[in-house]
């Protein structure tokens, strides 16, 4: 007999990993070549769709303001500038991907990083999530504690939260090294408690697990520490293959897969810092560039059903398209009255369409607008390969075509000038749209309403 849950909608997992880059899955090009075989994230993109072109924000905040509210953070002022303690992240003006699911009945769950507010009002459980254990910040405070000099009474010690909605977050331990190693292993267990939980009160579930790999320090649970002879970094590898396996293994032991949007992705590319530099694979560049390296991300999604299995794709989806088709999948309307950048990809994602519905995106680093990609034509105004490398401000933008030079390494303003008509058309349009709808500025009150207008 039919299980009638099987026909309610979609549970969605959204695993977000941390500071992934594109070179290091197996399915990637990596795995086994980054000392660390991913054989369960590699079996996940042969059971779904392994996108090529999945393009994200310049950092850890901007990433996940566009995921959560489908709109660029040139718009919604979540830039990583703001200090602790201040208003960080969204303002509460903003609506999440969180509350249009749970409009639509979804219990919803956030294991893991926040990074969007760490403060009453701007915590996920302020904004739409039922129930939250994780970091409201990012891991790098980890290594406060044992770091020389460090003065708890002038930068406060960081923790681990839990909270439910309308509670205000309790500290459950200090996020120390210690901690560190451990709190993966912790919001994979729970957010399989969560799943298991929802299944058996049969309401469909939005589980968001923002892991804290492969974020620095990049140091694995001590299960895994010499597990690759490979050292640390290829071991946090492993041990992010196998949490992505532990929740697969619910989903599939539940016997929920087939009504189970499963995606894993990563919310910029590769960390810059040494001795955890990561790899962007054949791309040039990390995070916190307009590199390609710092653009393209991974992304899976398994839909039994509904997204073919084994697909492979090198069309642009940029990351606010996700807030816009998990909406369209749970049947809620993305808001109506301010500018949604973020454009419903179901058609292209389930095969009933050879073409993503978007041809290309500005990429903004903070406030300023670094570089545009169209088609497969990218154009730098700013640059800047290299984070902190002193960032050239160009009179004459440089040209890429990004299949012929995947490296961005050979200007084509002279053989290809046509390409930057498009390009500054598209620049045009959404600086246009800006000017009648000003960005909200960083730091914005938690009171702050836009004045909006019809684009």
């Amino acid at each position: 007999m039919t299980d009638p849950r099987s026909t309610r909608c979609p549970n969605i997992v959204l695993i977000l990993a941390d500071n992934l880059g594109w070179g290091e899955l197996g399915c990637y090009g990596g795995g086994l070549l980054r000392g660390a075989p991913t054989p369960r994230i590699d079996a996940l993109a042969g059971e779904g769709l392994r996108l090529l072109n999945f393009n994200v924000e310049s950092d850890c905040v901007p990433t996940r303001s566009a995921l959560m509210t489908g709109r660029h953070p040139i718009r919604t002022g979540a830039l990583q500038s703001v200090p602790a303690g201040l208003p960080q992240g969204i303002i509460p003006w903003e609506i999440t991907l969180a509350q249009l699911l749970k409009q639509q009945g979804y219990a919803t769950s956030i294991h893991g990083k926040w990074h969007l507010g760490d403060r009453p009002g701007r915590f996920p459980t302020d904004r739409g999530f039922d129930e939250w254990y994780g970091i409201p910040r990012t891991t790098n405070e980890s290594m406060f504690t044992s770091a020389a000099g460090y003065d708890p009474e002038v930068t406060p010690l960081p923790y681990v939260l839990e909270a439910r909605a309308g509670e205000i977050p309790r500290n459950v331990a200090i996020y120390d090294l210690d901690m560190r190693r451990r709190i993966d292993g912790e919001l994979v267990a729970r957010a399989q408690d969560f799943i298991s939980r929802q299944h058996q009160a049969g309401k469909p579930f939005f589980a968001y697990v923002p892991l804290t790999q492969l974020h620095y320090p990049t140091i694995p649970h001590q299960d895994f520490s010499g597990r690759t002879g490979a050292g640390d970094f290829a071991d946090a590898l492993a041990e992010m293959d196998h949490r992505v396996g532990q929740l697969l293994d619910t989903v599939a032991a539940l016997g929920i897969a087939a009504n189970t949007l499963f995606i894993f992705a990563s919310d910029n590319g590769p960390e810059f810092r040494r001795p955890w530099r990561g790899s962007a694979g054949m791309w040039q560049g990390t995070y916190h560039t307009a590199m390609e390296g710092g653009l393209r991300a991974p992304c899976l999604l398994r839909w039994p059903g509904h997204i073919p299995a084994g697909g492979v794709a090198n069309e642009i989806v940029q990351v606010t398209d996700l807030y816009t088709t998990l909406a369209r999948v749970a049947g809620a309307a993305v808001p109506a009255d301010r500018p949604i950048d973020g454009i419903d990809q179901l058609a292209f994602l389930t095969g009933k369409s050879a073409k993503s519905a978007r041809e290309g995106f500005l990429f903004y680093i903070k406030s300023e607008l670094r570089a545009a990609k169209w088609r497969d034509w990218k154009m730098h105004l700013v640059w800047e390969p290299e984070p902190n490398a002193g960032a050239n401000h160009l009179e004459s933008p440089l040209l890429f075509n990004l299949i012929q030079d995947p490296k961005e390494e050979t200007d084509v303003n002279t053989t290809a000038g046509w390409a930057r008509t498009p390009l500054r058309r598209m620049m045009h349009e959404f600086q246009e749209g800006l000017k009648r709808n000003p960005p909200i500025p960083p730091g914005a009150p938690d009171d702050y309403v836009p004045v909006v207008k019809k684009e």
